[in-house]
């Protein structure tokens, strides 16, 4: 009998356990991101299955992103290219934006190894990801005319250089 109450305790939790709760933010948008790249896996021709899925798969899927972006990075050729407030528009491409990418690859890289990837295997982990990253970063900052590394603040007359 002791056995029977045991296991209700157990199939109801004690008092001590926290309720269930939903599912963070972080971890709802990681499963969005991993069924996105999944969907986008699944309509290749022909079709990738994830445990074949290579650090080319996913340059092409951050490719297929930029569709999407809102984030407008002017190319070498335009008239506003290094300028961070143009005053007018341009025909520049938008983007999808570093940060943005930098925090889709974060999420992916954990959800492949939570969904049974080896850590060696992953393909979001690679350095030809970090490298491209890297370069969208710091094109992006380019582009917009923002200086890569911070400035170092100004000693004389306590002014901060790193202000624009």
């Amino acid at each position: 009998m002791s056995f029977d109450r045991g296991k209700e305790v157990a199939d109801h939790g004690s008092s001590e356990d926290p309720p269930p709760s939903s599912p963070s933010r972080y971890e709802s948008q990681k499963r969005r991101d991993w069924n996105t790249f999944g969907q986008y896996l699944r309509n290749q021709r022909p079709p990738v299955h994830i445990s074949q899925c290579t650090s080319s798969q996913v340059l092409e899927f951050l490719g297929y992103l930029d569709q999407f972006g809102k984030t407008k990075v002017h190319l070498q050729g335009c008239i506003f290219y290094g300028q961070p407030e143009p005053p007018a528009p341009c025909a520049c491409p938008l983007r999808q934006a570093w940060g943005s990418l930098d925090s889709l690859i974060g999420r992916l890289r954990a959800a492949y190894e939570e969904n049974g990837g080896s850590p060696e295997s992953n393909p979001f982990a690679t350095s030809v990801i970090r490298v491209y990253l890297r370069e969208v970063k710091e094109g992006q900052a380019k582009a917009r005319g923002i200086p890569y590394k911070k400035k170092k603040k100004a000693t004389k007359g306590g002014e901060d250089s790193s202000s624009t």
